[in-house]
């Protein structure tokens, strides 16, 4: 799609998921064997041939940056447009809003030449068409569209997400902000399509009159001004809002087509290439309904589980229902259930780590 500024707002990112977000954030947060979450959304944008991509940090994003580098894997190491990464031109504590970060950096938007800005999260499991929304949101000549879904994740405990009212026609009547959602609710997924030039002018007024919210300043504060529509997204989406979810949102990817249609169906979802060697499975290895990425070396037991880049199995341990990150370790003879082991972890021999409704945390590097 011609003329779409794409931009990743990690401004709002909230710590949900505890010590995974201690040193890195969110967006980064690895997923799937061998991909973040950021790489979701890149690939919905790139697959709309968007070749400007901006994104506003806030906080902890060094390994963000390392994964992205030059935005080569994504097609957006260009002399014109390309990746532009964004930094607060603030100290963290002082940033009110996602608006005061982009009137920081409000040149980016009055230098490009495209005629709308698409905002998104960088934290969704999905796969949007956004050609089709463009296409939707220019049918309509509506200046502002927000893309919402039914709600259809596990029950939720605190109040994060934002429901949408809306009538026979697509209009947004109303957003209700911090809700407790109900299945089949419709919650905004805090993506928006807005015009450019009407982006530029509400982020200067928001933010001369001292407002520093896009969701509430912007969207939700001209619903009665703006030409404010809903676009439906009817696809698979992975609603990651705690430990518990994000375990359970991974071990879905163990389904076969589920897996399939997410990474490979209508366009592939692309990530920083490393080049290893296959996994290695042993004489003693047993493998079942697992995702074993490359570079692992597998000679215990694996169950349900999903293994990242570089993840060692020694005999006689046991994996059960957990996800282990890059070059995590599990020592002869060790046991693990329900865990999530963040990358370099190591569990010693012989040591049994069992978690259950909770699933239990492993630290980066930590040893157990």
């Amino acid at each position: 799609m011609d003329k779409v500024l794409g931009v990743i707002n990690l401004v709002n990112e909230s710590h949900y998921l505890k010590e995974l977000t201690s040193h890195r954030c969110l967006s980064s947060v690895p997923f799937g064997g061998r991909y973040r979450l950021i790489d979701f959304t890149l690939s919905n944008f790139i697959n709309a041939d968007m070749t400007q991509v901006a994104i506003f940090p806030k906080e902890r994003y060094r390994s963000l940056m390392d994964h992205l580098g030059s935005g080569k894997e994504w097609d957006l190491d260009r002399q014109t447009g390309g990746l532009y990464i964004l930094p607060p031109l603030q100290a963290t504590d002082s940033i009110k809003g996602d608006l005061q970060q982009f009137h920081d950096h409000l040149e980016i938007f009055k230098r490009t030449c495209c005629r709308e800005v698409i905002i998104s999260p960088g934290i969704h499991v999905n796969k949007i068409d956004y050609n089709r929304v463009i296409r939707t949101h220019r049918e309509n000549g509506a200046d502002l569209t927000v893309i919402y879904k039914a709600y259809d994740g596990q029950p939720v405990h605190k109040p994060m997400y934002h429901k949408c009212e809306l009538d026979e026609q697509g209009n947004v009547k109303d957003i209700d902000l911090f809700t407790i959602p109900k299945l089949g609710d419709p919650v905004l997924l805090e993506t928006y399509v807005i015009k450019k030039e009407i982006l530029i002018g509400l982020i200067e007024e928001c933010v001369g009159n001292e407002e520093y919210s896009f969701l509430k300043d912007v969207v939700k504060a001209h619903l009665q001004s703006l030409n404010v529509m809903g676009y439906p997204f009817l696809g698979k989406m992975f609603f990651i809002h705690s430990i518990e979810s994000f375990l359970d949102c991974q071990l879905q990817l163990l389904d076969p087509e589920l897996s399939h249609s997410l990474f490979y169906e209508d366009w592939d979802v692309l990530t920083k290439i490393k080049h290893e060697a296959p996994a290695r499975f042993g004489d003693s290895s047993f493998v079942s309904n697992s995702l074993i990425a490359n570079g692992c070396e597998i000679d215990g037991t694996v169950e349900n589980s999903v293994l990242f880049r570089g993840v060692k199995v020694h005999p006689g341990a046991f994996v059960k229902n957990s996800i282990i990150m890059q070059k995590g370790e599990i020592e002869e003879g060790a046991y693990i259930e329900n865990v999530i082991m963040d990358k370099q972890g190591r569990i010693s021999s012989h040591r049994t780590l069992r978690g259950h409704h909770d699933p239990i945390l492993v630290k980066k590097s930590e040893v157990i």
